[in-house]
């Protein structure tokens, strides 16, 4: 009986640890109301918008950083308009031209998280992982809108952290590795 129960106190325990690293996305106002990936805590994310201004796609390159937070690495978009960032405000970003539009490298910076409102409009995106990014250039294969996830204007935040397995079980997973 003493076998069992020490075992079953194991188990809990080992359920309980926080072993696997994620990308967690939660509603602000509420944490239950969250999603994780695997793949985007691994190999980073995309996050993708509408402009409100100019109304091309954004693209927004994030790795998880060494120290637990994100990096905004590199942003990818059609044209100017406000809140794109401009290359000489970040000391070794780069400017280039693409067939799809421009692309601003090594911006560098690092967020202990992302905080941002799923849009009405702008029809925010995420992608994970490698297939998202191949290229240094957004792929759409493996994107996900989050008004899907979350009601509009939900202010969300995205994160690496660890968590337990049972937490990882019995949360919602989306981008790849489940």
């Amino acid at each position: 009986m003493k076998k069992i129960i020490f075992l079953a106190v194991f188990a809990l325990l080992v359920l309980n640890l926080p072993l696997v690293r994620v990308l967690s996305i939660s509603n602000r106002k509420n944490f239950s109301e969250r999603i994780f990936s695997r793949s985007g805590a691994d190999s980073g994310f995309v996050i993708s918008y509408t402009h409100s201004v100019n109304k091309g796609r954004v693209h927004d390159f994030y790795l998880p950083a060494s120290d637990g937070g994100l990096e905004l690495f590199m942003t990818e978009f059609v044209s100017y308009g406000a809140g794109i960032p401009e290359p000489y405000d970040t000391c070794g970003a780069e400017f280039h031209c693409t067939d799809k539009g421009y692309v601003i490298s090594g911006l560098n910076r690092r967020l202990p998280n992302l905080v941002m409102a799923v849009g009405v409009i702008a029809e925010h995106s995420i992608a994970f992982g490698k297939d998202a990014m191949e290229g240094m250039s957004f792929n759409e294969q493996n994107e996900f809108f989050l008004k899907d996830f979350f009601k509009a204007q939900t202010s969300l935040v995205f994160e690496i952290k660890g968590v337990s397995i049972l937490n990882y079980l019995i949360t919602k997973k989306i981008g790849g590795q489940k």
